[in-house]
């Protein structure tokens, strides 16, 4: 064991020397411009709003009944890349995935409770402020931005029905500290998610209720 440990920690520590040394060095303006890109990680736990409403369209086979939907809670990954001008100007790119299920209850015909699982894909931007001052001796941070959401019924769970896209809006907040070193570093926070529930474009689903996702969130960056 104890020779399987030493070539990591071998490693690691001349990895932190390396990165020290360059630091200590003079940045060139393509350097200067690289320190401000960050890229992070993160597990986000996704809780969901359950809602319901009457179906809208005239056409549908349950026209005017009350169809809900309870979306399970699940775990999902959050990757993001930043770019931090100054502490009050920055910009970033979210790329969220998870899986879960749309449980739809109260639907006309033989089956009044179907599932529909899908894979769901986050793409957002947002605009990024990192105050300065510490916060409890970590770096706070907020967020907010738009994007899309695509929902993805999948081949075994997804009934058959077409992916549909629906727009996105966010807000986040939470604190970070640099780890080792000035290019690894530890985040944690939270998020709420915004969007149209989906219907797949089924009229007998369509209630046209808005919906939001509780996303508690955390991992590690990488700072160039």
């Amino acid at each position: 064991m104890i020779r399987k440990v030493l070539p990591l920690a071998a490693a690691l520590a001349l990895t932190l020397s390396a990165a020290n040394a360059q630091d200590s060095l003079p940045q060139t303006p393509f350097q200067k411009q690289l320190s401000r890109i960050d890229l992070s990680i993160q597990g986000i736990g996704m809780f969901q709003k359950n809602t319901s409403g009457k179906i809208i369209p005239a056409v549908a086979p349950n026209a005017g009944a009350t169809v809900g939907n309870q979306p399970s809670n699940t775990l999902g990954a959050l990757v993001t890349v930043r770019y931090i001008a100054k502490p009050l100007v920055g910009l970033e790119f979210n790329y969220g995935y998870a899986r879960y299920t749309e449980n739809f209850s109260g639907v006309s015909g033989s089956q009044p409770n179907i599932g529909v699982q899908s894979q769901v894909n986050e793409y957002t931007i947002g605009y990024v402020i990192t105050p300065a001052h510490e916060l409890f001796g970590f770096q706070p941070y907020v967020s907010a931005g738009a994007g899309s959401t695509g929902f993805k019924p999948t081949p075994g769970g997804g009934l058959g029905l077409k992916t549909q896209a629906r727009a996105t809006y966010y807000y986040s907040a939470g604190l970070q500290q640099e780890f080792f070193n000035a290019h690894f570093g530890l985040r944690a926070g939270f998020r709420q998610v915004f969007f149209l529930a989906p219907d797949y474009g089924q009229n007998y689903l369509t209630i046209l209720q808005h919906t939001t996702t509780y996303e508690p969130s955390a991992g590690f960056y990488l700072k160039f």
